[in-house]
Formats: structure tokens, sequence, C-alpha cells
């Protein structure tokens, strides 16, 4: 993957809202347990051992033994295409009240196309809003995030965030934007699907480079804490931020075709997730955020690992926090069934 090619979840594999109940849990950092006794001991050792900038929370909601695990969960680290979930919810909370439709046919051109994904990314013409929000959630297409934001506007996903009570989370204008101001540059300048794509493949140079600006800034960015994304999860899967069943089951099942699920959830499964990852002069993020259901239990889980070059190899590490993830979840799983046993 090139520096300037913006592919989230594929590099991994890939508020005035009504609160879900939540399990009192006291904190505990640094990969320990809270709360119930069938915690997974020394369950991040893993994960914590990765090079870099790392936050996590993990709960299980066993209905008489809930328990959590932390590390670092307020940190407001990258999140990558973690925050399309976001997008995705204030979407259907439109179609819910009838102001958008997922049948509406959405065009895709050079207006609006952006680089990663793999989907509309060279394609033309125009498809249903469903279809758009698929490929944003199943591929982390960035063409159809953009399709999708413009439709149902920023601002309006950012008064859902707002209202949601995630006080970290940030998301940018599009895509396209970010990948504009983090090459440099003017604030709010669009430069186009063409430069945009020259951008992407032009050799690089220290001329070219010294102008980058980092990922993480006060401008154009994808961040939010795991904490945060705990709580929005649990909300969401619940049916807090929708007002009808339908809504909620639509949720569900555009989120359980996100493309990381398979090399991090185990086989036969129920998940609901999103995957990110960056990797920009120098600069990489892997993260996973959602929910899965080991027989009757949700496991909401975050786990995000921020890291430069000088920390480690960008393949090796990404491989590395796949195995790592892979691994937590696994031995949840296992903890989990042998409980019911």
């Amino acid at each position: 993957m090139r520096r300037r090619q913006f592919l989230a979840s594929a590099a991994l594999l890939a508020g005035s809202a009504v609160a879900a109940r939540v399990p009192a849990l006291a904190a505990a950092g640094d990969g320990h347990a809270a709360g119930g006794h069938g915690a997974v001991p020394r369950l991040l050792d893993g994960f914590l051992a990765l090079p870099g900038t790392k936050s996590a929370q993990i709960d299980v909601d066993a209905p008489l033994n809930a328990w959590r695990v932390t590390h670092e969960p307020d940190a407001p680290l990258f999140c990558g295409s973690c925050f399309k979930t976001f997008v995705l919810a204030t979407y259907l909370q439109e179609v819910e009240a009838e102001r958008l439709s997922e049948s509406e046919q959405l065009a895709i051109d050079d207006t609006i196309r952006s680089v990663g994904g793999g989907v509309f990314e060279f394609l033309t013409g125009k498809t249903q809003a469903r279809n758009v929000l698929e490929a944003m959630i199943a591929h982390s297409d960035n063409t159809a995030t953009d399709v999708a934001m413009q439709r149902v506007g920023v601002a309006r996903v950012r008064e859902f965030i707002a209202n949601a009570g995630l006080r970290q989370a940030r998301v940018p204008d599009s895509t396209r934007r970010f990948f504009s101001y983090v090459a440099g540059y003017p604030v709010g300048e669009d430069v186009g699907w063409k430069a945009l794509d020259a951008m992407q493949s032009a050799p690089e140079t220290p001329a070219a480079t010294a102008k980058f600006r980092p990922p993480i800034n006060d401008e154009q960015t994808m961040v939010c804490p795991a904490s945060e994304f705990i709580s929005y999860y649990k909300r969401a899967l619940a049916g807090a931020f929708f007002g009808k069943p339908e809504t909620l089951r639509e949720f569900k099942r555009i989120q359980a075709m996100a493309d990381a699920i398979p090399f991090v959830i185990p086989a036969d499964t129920p998940a609901y997730m999103k995957g990110g990852s960056i990797d920009w002069n120098g600069f990489h993020c892997m993260a996973t955020a959602g929910q899965t259901i080991v027989g009757e239990t949700p496991v909401t889980f975050c786990m995000t690992l921020n890291w430069n070059d000088g920390d480690g190899d960008k393949d090796t590490v990404a491989g590395a926090y796949k195995d790592a993830v892979a691994d937590v979840m696994r031995k949840i799983h296992k903890r989990l069934l042998e409980a019911r046993a």
C-alpha cells in the first residue's frame, strides 16, 4: 500500500439518545480486568506487547458475571475508517425519518470520487444508496463514504456524534478533504479527483513530503477513543439511536458485512464491527471496534494501535496487530463457551 493511499479495513484484513443498560464496572487499566470472576487473565498481553501507542477497552456483559478490561481507553487515537459507523447510523436515522431513502439513486463520478476501497473508485454511474452504505462498511470504500456523507451532510453526522455524547470523536468533512489537508493543501480545500489520483501515484520527494501534515490534527482527522466506541456500539446495537426495529435490523445487517470480521472473530460467531487503517508519511494506524455475540453474551470491543516507522516495520506490525486482536477474541470466545458447559 502506497503511503499516500488511504485504505481502511483492507490493510487489516481491510447525548440525547436513550442509553442502553450497561453493567456498572470499575475501570481497570494496563490490561487488568474489573468486575466479575470470569475474566481472562492477562488478556491484553499480546496487544500491549506491540510497539507504538495503544488503546483498548473490552466489555464482556455476561448477565451474572460482567467484566471489563482496559488500557488507556480514553486516549484519542487515530481510528481510520472506524468512524464510518457514525455515517451509517446517521444515514439510517434520516431514512427512518423519511427524509432519505435507501432506494434513492446516488451519482458516482469524478466530482465525488476518492481513493481507496476498490468498489467505486473507477466506476461512473448511479447506484442505490443501500449499495453505497454497504460498500462503505463492507469494503471501506472511500468514494462510497464521501457520497454518503455528502448526501446526509457532515453537519448532521457531527450532530449525531454530539447528541450521542461522544465528546472526543471527530470526523473529516470528507475523505477527499482529509487527504487534501494532510497533503498540505489549505483548510477546506478539495483538490479534486485528478489531483488526488496523481498524488497517490506520484513518486515521493523531500520537497513533496515536507508540506505533509500529521493525520491527527485540529482540522481534518478521524479520531475516537476506545471508551467512546464502546459506549456507542452498546447503545447502537441495543436500538437506542433508532425508533423502529427495522432500522436496527438494517444497521446490524450492514455492520455484519465488514470484511475485517473473518480475520479477528472466531468462525460462526455473529459480529457487527468496522476496521480502520492508514499508512501516511511514516505514520500508521490499525483499529477495530464493534461487538460480537458469544452464545448470548455481548462482547463489545475496541483495540487501536498508532505507530511510526521508527517503532517497527509497517507490514510486520500490522500482521502482529491482527494476530493479537484475533487472539484476544479467541480467548474470550473460549472462556465464555466453557462457562456455559
